[in-house]
């Protein structure tokens, strides 16, 4: 009877000494991609307006290949004027060797004649790699998803030009969802990787639990607060940015 009594008076003042923690939270996505031209151009078309969910390979926006087309006719042009060049001094290049041969001309009217035809011919060589290359960025104009994701922001408009580097669309994977939250210093003794927690999403009315993956020093340091990656269980209407509330049983 004694042990039942102290078993039941340790187990109640074990109830006296937890308590939840709840924090404020947000959904987040571990995987957010920003997108960018390679081709400096104008816009031609936009395909996506933010909201919208896309899979990987959806075409996003266009840019014009008025750029482009310009530096391929010139690139035609050159190879043309390289290849006529190339072709006369092949021909000639070709009778002074035979001619050297009989010792009609001299060998240093030969080897003039050899180098202008190796740097006519390298010259030829260069212009069609950069023809190729010119090639190559036309895959560029056409700007697509690297992956499934939500559309979170669109900075670009018809017309305008696209510049290399300049964000343009924001892609926010939906399959890489975690649950952001910052719990005070004074509580991080508490918690530890691995503990499990209770998340609860008033907007959609979703409750579940989760795991805290990772506890991670706040880049502000007058804050005081660390920074907590938790994982859960998602479904399909859960989008980032939403309000989350994080539960923590500790014992005190």
């Amino acid at each position: 009877m004694k042990k039942i009594i102290l078993f039941i008076s340790i187990f109640i003042i074990s109830l006296l000494h937890a308590r939840e923690l709840d924090l404020s939270a947000s959904v987040i996505s571990d995987n957010e991609k920003i997108i960018s031209s390679r081709n400096m151009g104008y816009i031609k078309s936009i395909r996506v307006n933010e909201g919208d969910k896309v899979k990987k390979g959806t075409l996003l926006y266009e840019i014009d290949s008025i750029e482009i087309d310009n530096k391929k006719e010139q690139a035609l042009l050159n190879i043309e004027i390289y290849k006529n060049q190339f072709e006369n001094v092949k021909l000639n290049y070709e009778r002074y060797k035979r001619l050297y041969e009989k010792d009609l001309v001299s060998k240093f009217d030969l080897e003039q004649l050899e180098l202008k035809y190796n740097t006519l011919l390298n010259t030829l060589k260069i212009a069609n790699s950069k023809l190729n290359e010119l090639n190559n960025q036309y895959r560029y104009l056409k700007v697509k998803a690297p992956n499934d994701g939500l559309i979170i922001k669109k900075s670009i408009k018809v017309g305008e030009m696209s510049m290399p580097g300049m964000p343009a669309i924001i892609i926010s994977d939906l399959s890489t969802l975690k649950i952001e939250t910052q719990i005070n210093e004074n509580d991080l003794k508490y918690v530890k990787k691995g503990d499990k927690v209770e998340i609860f999403i008033d907007s959609i009315d979703y409750k579940t639990e989760g795991k805290i993956l990772s506890i991670i020093p706040n880049s502000n340091p007058m804050a005081h607060t660390f920074i907590l990656k938790i994982s859960f269980t998602k479904n399909e209407d859960i989008l980032p940015g939403m309000y989350a509330k994080v539960s923590i049983s500790i014992k005190e």
